[in-house]
């Protein structure tokens, strides 16, 4: 394992994002369909906050058990917003950060998600799940 070995070889650079103006409704829909549980929002080209999957869990009865439903109940989501849900203070780090250093971060914190920003521009997200996969594949 290279311990100098930039985040930028591991995380996702094609990221899904919302705006803060979506829906809770979308937000869901976004993360069933493309199996993923950590969405950065935007404000134009600014990101102001992440949206986790458990986040919607815990406003509502998401239901994570039937993932093919296509109907979502959405008397709950109504009642919230994007804004109201989402993480505001998001910690971020640039693309030439370590992945060590990441690691350190994610194993002292309380989530599971990091945006990549290289000059004030979203360029990726890395996650827990990218940080195992990577060390499944050093062995």
């Amino acid at each position: 394992m290279k311990k100098r070995t930039p985040i930028s070889a591991i995380m996702t650079s094609d990221v899904i994002t919302l705006n803060h103006s979506d829906s809770l409704v979308t937000a869901e829909k976004i993360f069933k369909k493309n199996n993923i549980r950590h969405i950065p929002i935007i404000n134009g080209s600014k990101i102001t906050g992440m949206l986790s999957y458990t986040d919607l869990l815990r406003i509502s009865f998401a239901d994570a058990v039937y993932k093919d439903e296509k109907e979502i109940d959405t008397t709950l989501y109504d009642m919230f917003t994007i804004k109201q849900v989402m993480t505001k203070n998001v910690i971020s780090v640039n693309s030439k950060t370590t992945i060590k250093e990441v690691a350190e971060m994610l194993s002292k914190k309380e989530f599971h998600a990091l945006p990549i920003i290289n000059n004030k521009k979203l360029v990726g997200i890395v996650t827990t799940t990218d940080l195992i996969n990577y060390l499944i594949a050093q062995f």
